[in-house]
C-alpha cells in the first residue's frame, strides 16, 4: 500500500491540505473539533509524516555518523552503546562506520557520511591517520565534528579524551611498586597519540624512579590481537630472560601473552607480573586475572554524543562553537596478574 499523505487526509475530510498541517500540528487557528477529526482519521490510517520533507523544511537530517576504527573491540562496543543511548533520547539515528584503522578508508567514509547529509560526526581516528586535512576540510564547511579516543591534538574541534599518559604511568608505578625491576612495554602502533602518550607515560614512570630505560624492550605492534600478545610473549621468553613485568597497551593483547606465559608454565604474577589497559571484560575471566586500566567506553560515548548534541543547537540558533576538551577519569583495577 502506498503511505497515506497529507492529501489523502484532505480530500476524506473535505478541507484544505494546509489546514490539515495545522490540525496536526496543534495550531490555534483550526478548530479543536478539527484539530480532533484529522487525529483521529490520521491515527486509522496510520500516517506517518514524511521525513524527507520534514528534514528539507527543518535543514536536519535527525542522523549523525560514527566512525570507529573496529566494532568487535570491547572498549568501542562500548563506546557506541553509550553514544546510541544518549542519541535515541533526542531522536537521533546513528550511522556507524568502521574504518579498519585505513586512512583511505576513513575518508571515503566520511565522504559517504557528507552525502548523507547527517548532522553532525564523532570520530576516533584510525591508526593510519597522519593528516587531518579530510577532516578540517568537512569543519570548514560548517559540519560539527567531535573526536574521541584516538584524536588529533593539532584538530581544533571537541574531544573526549582520557589522559592516556598518566594511566600508563599509574600502571607502570603498579609494577614497580609491586617489585618489578626489569619491565617491558607492548606498544602499539607508532602513529596513534594514545598510543605514543601511553608510551611516554611508561618510560616517565622508569626514569622518575630511577630505573632504566630500554629501547630494547618496547615491542611495537600494528594489529591489536591475541595472537600479536602470544608472538611477544615467546620473544620476551627468548630475548629478555630478565624482564618480571610487563605494560600492554590493550587488554586483548595481554590476555594473548597470559595464555602464551600459561602454556610454557611461567607462574604470573611471580615470574613475570602483567597490566594492561582497558578492562575488557576478558580481563576478569582469564587465569590469572588481569590487571587492567578501566577506561570508561560507555562513559565517553555518552559526553562524545552530549558535547556533538550540543554544538548542533549552537549551529542550529547560529551561535560560534567554541571546542572543548572532555577528560575523563581513568583507574587501576588490581587482580591476580600482579603481586599485591
Amino acid at each position: 500500500m502506498k503511505p497515506v499523505t497529507l492529501k489523502d487526509i484532505a480530500e476524506t475530510l473535505g478541507i484544505s491540505i494546509t489546514t490539515v498541517s495545522k490540525a496536526l500540528k496543534g495550531y490555534p487557528d483550526v478548530s479543536k473539533k478539527t484539530r480532533a477529526l484529522v487525529k483521529e482519521l490520521s491515527e486509522t490510517l496510520n500516517y506517518k509524516p514524511n521525513a524527507f520533507a520534514v528534514n528539507l523544511r527543518t535543514e536536519e537530517s535527525k542522523t549523525i555518523g560514527l566512525i570507529i576504527p573496529e566494532i568487535v573491540h570491547h572498549f568501542f562496543s562500548s563506546v557506541i552503546k553509550g553514544i546510541i543511548s544518549q542519541a535515541e533520547k533526542k531522536g537521533y539515528l546513528v550511522i556507524i562506520l568502521q574504518s579498519n584503522e585505513s586512512y583511505a578508508l576513513e575518508k571515503k567514509q566520511l565522504d559517504l557520511l557528507m552525502n548523507k547529509r547527517v548532522d553532525g560526526i564523532l570520530i576516533s581516528l584510525a591508526n593510519g591517520t597522519a593528516d587531518f586535512k579530510h577532516i578540517t576540510d568537512i569543519m570548514d564547511q560548517g559540519k560539527p565534528i567531535v573526536m574521541f579516543d584516538k584524536i588529533a591534538k593539532i584538530v581544533k574541534c571537541s574531544k573526549v579524551i582520557i589522559d592516556d599518559r598518566k594511566a600508563a604511568y599509574t600502571a607502570t608505578q603498579h609494577l614497580i611498586d609491586t617489585g618489578c625491576k626489569r619491565i617491558a612495554h607492548f606498544r602499539g602502533p607508532l602513529l596513534p597519540q594514545n598510543s605514543i602518550d601511553r608510551f611516554l607515560g611508561y618510560k616517565k614512570a622508569l626514569l622518575d624512579n630511577n630505573m632504566t630505560y630500554d629501547p630494547s624492550l618496547v615491542y611495537i605492534f600494528d594489529d591489536m590481537t591475541f595472537e600479536v600478545g602470544e608472538m611477544f610473549a615467546r620473544k620476551i621468553l627468548s630475548e629478555h630472560t630478565d624482564v618480571d613485568g610487563i605494560f600492554v597497551n590493550t587488554d586483548l593483547v595481554a590476555i594473548g601473552a597470559i595464555t602464551e606465559f600459561n602454556r610454557q608454565d611461567i607462574k604470573i604474577p611471580e615470574d613475570i607480573s602483567i597490566v594492561g589497559f582497558s578492562n575488557w571484560f576478558m580481563s576478569s575471566a582469564i587465569t590469572p586475572s588481569l590487571t587492567t586500566i578501566n577506561q570508561p567506553g560507555f562513559e565517553m560515548g555518552k559526553m562524545a554524543f552530549k558535547q556533538l548534541y550540543k554544538e548542533l543547537k549552537a549551529k542550529k540558533k547560529k551561535k560560534d562553537i567554541v571546542p572543548k576538551i572532555i577528560e575523563l577519569e581513568t583507574k587501576l583495577v588490581k587482580r591476580n596478574s600482579t603481586r599485591f
